[in-house]
């Protein structure tokens, strides 16, 4: 019956065997998920789901080719072998090029840059296209091998989890589609190569045959685990993830990687990384600073870090380090004051000498560096230093520290150990609520305040020379008196640079008008974000471009780094010196079973950046102006509610798959005959055997002879008409009539509606 000569190559049928091949499919697949968590992330998400699919079409044709290799392997195996050497070393050249293309201008390794959280590092392509030519090899190579060679269903397991794992270790979801796919896919791999043993209670059919039910069964079971409800469950992870936590190796990567820059664009606080770092003793919640930025770029919408941030300050080798004042610089002016009358007549500082002022409650914090928990030798280069810090009485540290410049703790030639404990003393935030306090700020903020620090400089230089050098307390005021004086120039010179943006200067003139003195202005700044609609979402991406002007007047959407970018700048506009710092809020309560006196915890999701503003009489404050979750709470659909929906969605279109696949034979039959009805008598008849032995599921090896006696063994059904004609079209090349072509469509409809009638006596689903 076959009109070719049996071993001849048949291009059409290669094509279309080895395109549709689930392996192909299944590894273009894996390849997709894996690069959408490469995407880049400054843009908008659907740009990932193009840019997942691009990488999915490119895994598609060279998987294609990479299989032929490996077709090849299974029959030659010494040339093949030498073959995957070949094709191993020419990835290996990619991933080469590749790598050394992403390093040109780029800060850090690419291993580095594989081990940190996206989210926390700029889009390289170079190290993506690196990362894509290693994982396609490999992925191609344990699928196939796993698979077609040596079947093993735990193997093929784990090759699943790959892609999850690389999503989990930096607390990343993976999208839900993907999720759905991915796990459709790897049942219906599994199923289809699933290999039986021949027994007698076993039966064997065509694979083909067996696809539409496994189909079936898989997005039914897919779609249904979406959509039916699943209880909601919030569990306390925070033993488990401080014991063993591959978070814990995800946030030491990023502290690796201030090393590499000064700059900060605020993408930390996207992260979706919640790994322990501290573990505190305290009586209050705390602000806790580790680093200070002082010049911002309106074009890349990034801060960096300028010598009057970091230049060393004080340096000691013991564990005990002076950081500030308990009254900041007002107990120097007050101090000054006392030991000089004219100074303080001159002032109007009198009154205020023979009352005192309202001197803040000396507290104490304790902090556990938690990253050494997993076993790493280095930490951060700077300590958890808490807000109106006076005083470091304890660290852990052997080597050199110094109190730099913008108020950090940072530890000199190398950095303090992931296991590092640190001790404060700090004043409590009463200092403005005194209203004293306030009335000594004001007198202040009424003086030549240039004239005011040189006049305190020479009154505290006179005593410390003379007979106070001794006295502990009057020795630290004088030294953080002292770093104020040095660079209150320097603060007026890097502090006040707004880019001169006439809209910025505008709205802060705006916000302030009617405001007093700074502090009042600072807090109108800082209450001007909770007034004006601000919304604070981690989720937001901003778009190529945007800066600080764009959060202001059109977006009013970011996280503490936008707001705390903007407030800065207004307070510049306004005439206040300010900077921009980052750090944590310590917020969170809880026992620990680590450090059994800690009381407070805090996790990379507690990261935060806040402003801080010179406030003239007493120094650096920081302020909030973060319109937090607890304010404005955006909508979020939770990740059940997600999957649920996608799993509606996923189920309506398999059911329309479905529905489709159970008419399609009907329908295909249907066109078969009016289609024949307009072909010759010839191409007819011949078009006719060959539906009925795909009908019937007859290989093409079979003499019409052998398909009629297979016909009628299945059916009962008759068609040796047709076999005799089919022999005399194809064999005799004779031409024939109408009436043959009429009489061969008979048999067919005959021979199909026995088999469908043979099908329903077996209780054999119709294909």
């Amino acid at each position: 019956m076959k009109e070719t000569k049996k071993g001849i190559f048949d291009p059409k049928a290669f094509f279309l065997r080895t395109l549709t091949d689930p392996i192909l499919w299944y590894t273009a697949l894996i390849m997709a998920a894996l690069m959408f968590h490469y995407r880049d992330r400054e843009e908008e998400d659907w740009h990932g789901y193009i840019f997942a699919a691009v990488w999915g079409v490119v895994t598609y044709v060279a998987g294609w080719l990479i299989f032929r290799v490996f077709d090849y392997m299974q029959k030659h195996h010494i040339i093949g072998f030498g073959m995957y050497i070949a094709l191993a070393a020419l990835f290996g050249v990619g991933v080469r090029y590749s790598i050394e293309m992403g390093r040109e201008d780029y800060p850090i390794e690419w291993m580095l840059w594989f081990l940190t959280p996206q989210d926390s590092v700029d889009y390289n392509f170079g190290y993506t296209l690196g990362f894509y030519l290693l994982f396609l090899l490999f992925m191609a190579s344990v699928i196939y091998y796993f698979t077609r060679v040596r079947y093993r269903i735990f193997m093929n397991f784990l090759i699943f989890i790959i892609p999850f794992a690389i999503y989990g270790k930096e607390y990343e979801k993976m999208p839900t589609l993907l999720i759905i796919l991915l796990t459709v896919g790897y049942i219906l791999l599994m199923v289809y190569y699933r290999q039986l043993s021949d027994s007698e209670d076993t039966v064997f059919v065509d694979r083909r045959h067996s696809l539409l039910p496994i189909a079936a069964y898989a997005v039914i079971f897919a779609g249904a685990a979406a959509i039916i409800p699943k209880p909601e469950i919030e569990a306390d992870r925070s033993y488990i993830e401080t014991l063993i936590n591959a978070e814990q190796f995800t946030d030491k990567l990023v502290n690796m990687l201030n090393a590499f820059r000064d700059t900060s664009s605020g993408q930390q606080f996207r992260s979706t990384q919640n790994t322990v770092v501290y573990e505190a003793v305290s009586d209050d919640d705390l602000r806790i600073k580790t680093e200070t930025f002082s010049t911002y770029n309106f074009n890349n919408d990034t801060w960096s870090i300028e010598e009057v941030d970091n230049v060393f300050g004080e340096r000691t080798d013991d564990n005990t380090l002076n950081i500030g004042s308990r009254m900041g610089m007002a107990d120097a002016f007050l101090e000054a004051a006392r030991l000089d009358s004219d100074y303080a007549e001159k002032y109007g500082l009198t009154e205020f000498v023979n009352s005192g002022l309202d001197v803040p409650e000396l507290k104490r914090v304790f902090f556990y560096s938690m990253n050494g928990i997993i076993g790493f030798s280095s930490g951060a280069s700077t300590a958890p230093v808490p807000q109106f810090a006076v005083r470091m009485n304890y660290c852990t540290r052997k080597g050199k520290m110094t109190r730099l410049r913008g108020g950090t703790v940072y530890a000199i030639d190398s950095s303090f150990t992931s296991s590092e404990n640190f001790g404060f003393e700090y004043s409590a935030d009463t200092f403005f609520l005194s209203n004293k306090n306030l009335s000594f700020i004001d007198q202040i903020a009424k003086s030549d305040y240039r004239q005011l620090l040189d006049d305190t400089f020479d009154v505290l230089s006179y005593a410390y020379w003379r007979d106070s050098s001794d006295n502990e307390d009057f020795e630290q005021i004088y030294d953080y008196f002292g770093i104020d004086y040095e660079l209150y120039d320097e603060y007026l010179d890097k502090h006040l640079n707004y880019g001169k943006n006439a809209r910025i200067k505008a709205l802060a003139d705006s916000i302030t008008e009617g405001c007093e003195t700074e502090y009042e202005k600072a807090l109108a700044l800082e209450r001007y974000f909770y007034d004006h609609d601000y919304n604070y979402d981690l989720s937001y991406k901003k778009k190529a471009g945007e800066n600080a002007e764009d959060f202001l007047f059109e977006t009013k959407t970011g996280v503490c780094y936008e707001y705390a970018t903007s407030m800065v700048l207004l307070a510049r506009a306004a005439g206040i010196p300010a900077r921009y710092c980052e750090g944590y809020n310590m917020t969170k309560q809880g026992t620990s079973r680590i450090n059994e006196r800690a009381n407070y915890y805090v996790t990379t999701q507690d990261a935060h950046g806040f402003p801080e503003l010179y406030i003239r009489g007493y120094g650096w404050v920081s302020f909030e102006p973060t319109v937090t979750d607890a304010v404005a709470v955006t909508d979020k659909k939770s990740a059940t509610d997600m999957l649920s929906r996608a799993g509606i969605m996923i189920l309506a279109a398999a059911l329309l798959v479905l529905l489709f696949s159970f008419v399609y034979p009907w329908l295909s039959h249907k066109i078969f005959i009016i289609r024949g009805r307009k072909r010759s008598p010839k191409d007819t008849v011949k078009a006719v055997m060959h539906r009925i032995c795909k009908v019937y599921g007859i290989e093409n090896v079979n003499t019409s002879q052998e398909v009629c006696g297979l016909v009628h063994e299945a059916a009962g059904a008759d068609i040796t008409e047709t076999a005799l004609l089919f022999d005399r079209a194809v064999y005799g090349e004779q031409m024939l009539d109408e009436h043959e072509k009429e009489k061969a469509l008979e048999e067919y409809i005959k021979a199909y509606d026995s088999y469908r009638e043979a099908k329903k006596r077996r209780g054999i689903t119709n294909r």
